[in-house]
């Protein structure tokens, strides 16, 4: 049993070891790369909950840092009688006392009345869409932000309300000239899209509370 423990050890500090290694040349020849290089696309896509909740951590985390943050909201528009996602109340809030954050929501209503959700595009929902990547576009051409976040973008596609050509100019767009951190969230990725990204997580779903009768609920999920 000690031999084994030993041997464990052994292993632990030969890993360690050759971790840190490859950390301090990660370091090291990071220092080299040009600021455009350092630059990086990150897509958080899947069917799983989780991705907004994540792009907003990421939103406090940065802005923590006192980077400039920017975010465009895709499908998540509302007819100002109810805000649907709490999170906006958040930022608008950091914003009032001076931190560099602005967002763009775009879309139209899609909560009934009942409970329900609207699943069928309409013109207005078309126009929306197209609304956020012009918003998008500006952005990323003249905008000052350190941090771009585009939530639902992907998700856009999947729901036909923008083509995968429509992400693809804007990564074009970008790469010109990368003077920020850029992020994309969605459902379903695709060859190109996952060849241009730097970072893709996945979220995938393993239990919802929702399979078991628990609906979605406020400061939980929106």
């Amino acid at each position: 049993m000690k031999k084994s423990m030993t041997n464990l050890e052994d292993a632990k500090k030969a890993g360690g070891s050759k971790y840190k290694e490859k950390i301090l040349k990660t370091i090291e020849g990071y220092k080299d790369l040009s600021d455009e290089e350092k630059k990086c696309l990150h897509v958080y896509y899947g069917y799983g909950k989780g991705k907004t909740t994540c792009v907003m951590g990421l939103i406090m985390r940065a802005l923590g840092a006192g980077l400039k943050v920017r975010l465009v909201q895709f499908d998540k528009g509302y007819e100002g009688k109810n805000e649907h996602y709490a999170e906006l109340d958040t930022l608008r809030k950091l914003k009032e006392v001076g931190y560099d954050v602005d967002f763009f929501s775009t879309g139209c209503e899609r909560m009934n009345e009942d409970g329900t959700f609207r699943f069928k595009n309409s013109d207005e929902d078309f126009k929306e869409a197209k609304r956020g990547l012009e918003i998008a576009k500006d952005l990323i051409v003249n905008g000052t932000q350190d941090l771009l976040i585009l939530d639902e973008a992907v998700a856009a596609v999947v729901y036909h309300l923008l083509e995968k050509k429509d992400i693809m100019e804007l990564i074009d767009l970008w790469e010109k000239n990368k003077r920020f951190e850029f992020v994309m969230t969605g459902h379903k990725i695709w060859d190109e899209l996952e060849e241009k990204a730097d970072l893709i997580t996945e979220m995938r779903k393993v239990k919802h509370y929702f399979d078991k009768g628990i609906p979605i609920r406020v400061g939980i999920d929106f």
